[in-house]
């Protein structure tokens, strides 16, 4: 099975989702002996293709038309280069972006499509793994197709390690202008768009244990101890105490730092899928049976009141 896929940037820097659908298209790719074809379309494709260039990837195909995303130029240009490779797979991001051409792609290409894929199995037959009701429910699709377009949720992959040799051809693509009905004018930051939590290294993410806003203050005190952004569940949130920006989980943002510390937070199913992916999870709470445990790398059971300001203390 020969597989395409799709790399993501934004203002000018690549996603960590483009290194993760690496991994994915070559496990694909491996389970029929394929090839892993990767597409870069607008902004800075050449260096965009040498960062790329990791180990399992074959060829890197660059569309050198406008800088940031447009949905009709990768939908054009997406159809046209299906056509030169003849993939089996097409997997995109399952991004606002990714979300906006996959559908298009797969209509003009008359191939089916899943989307929010967290497992894909290109073995015998294609089957497609995605999580329903918050994360309780797992269910598996067998795709009747020889041909499909998959996107992969963010952070259920590894991103791509390693230097690779993979060849790298301009793809002239065909835009028709006439065509293009909308194009990117600029960008608004939402929430005050003081800090991007999806860009941290370290959070300090605090949840209902903290009581009330008030105590956000420690949680700060901490977090500068550390030279770290401050994210949140959903309750911090819906009380108002800290913007929607910083929201961790499916309704707010997913993220992959290197440590997450989890302060008073429970671990319900919503949140963990918006940052299970950290490198190092942290979990304060003084319950032991709180489900942050359950997928926490360290564990400190007690009174957050007690534990934080030792913590910032220790740092200092």
């Amino acid at each position: 099975m020969t597989v395409l896929a799709v790399a993501e940037h934004r203002r000018g820097d690549l996603r960590p989702v483009s290194y993760e659908v690496v991994t994915a298209g070559r496990e694909a790719a491996d389970a029929t002996g394929g090839d892993l074809h990767l597409a870069v379309i607008g902004g800075d494709v050449e260096s965009f293709a040498e960062d790329l260039n990791r180990e399992g990837v074959d060829a890197i195909h660059t569309v050198a038309v406008g800088e940031e995303f447009d949905h009709g130029v990768y939908a054009q240009a997406l159809t046209q280069l299906w056509a030169d490779v003849e993939p089996s797979l097409l997997l995109a991001p399952n991004t606002v972006n990714g979300l906006d051409y996959a559908p298009a792609v797969a209509e003009r290409l008359d191939i089916p499509l899943v989307t929010d894929a967290v497992g894909v199995d290109a073995g015998e037959e294609l089957v497609v793994t995605r999580e329903l009701y918050g994360s309780k429910v797992e269910t598996t699709l067998a795709v009747d197709a020889d041909r499909a377009a998959v996107t992969v949720r963010p952070s259920e992959w590894a991103a791509a390690e390693g230097h690779g040799d993979a060849t790298i051809e301009p793809f002239d693509a065909d835009i028709d202008e006439s065509a293009l009905g909308a194009r990117v004018t600029g960008f608004q930051e939402v929430g005050g768009g003081d800090v991007d939590i999806g860009e941290a290294d370290v959070l300090v993410s605090v949840g209902r244990g903290i009581e009330e806003e008030d105590n956000l203050d420690i949680i700060q005190a901490l977090a500068d101890a550390l030279d770290a952004t401050v994210s949140a569940s959903r309750p911090i949130v819906d009380n108002g105490w800290l913007p929607k920006d910083r929201q961790v989980g499916q309704s707010g943002k997913v993220v992959t730092p290197d440590v997450y510390i989890a302060i008073g937070i429970s671990g319900a199913v919503q949140h963990v899928a918006g940052m299970k992916g950290a490198d190092t999870i942290v979990a304060i709470n003084n319950d032991p049976n709180a489900p942050i445990f359950d997928i926490a790398d360290y564990g400190i059971v007690d009174d957050l009141f007690d534990v934080v300001p030792a913590l910032t203390a220790e740092f200092q």
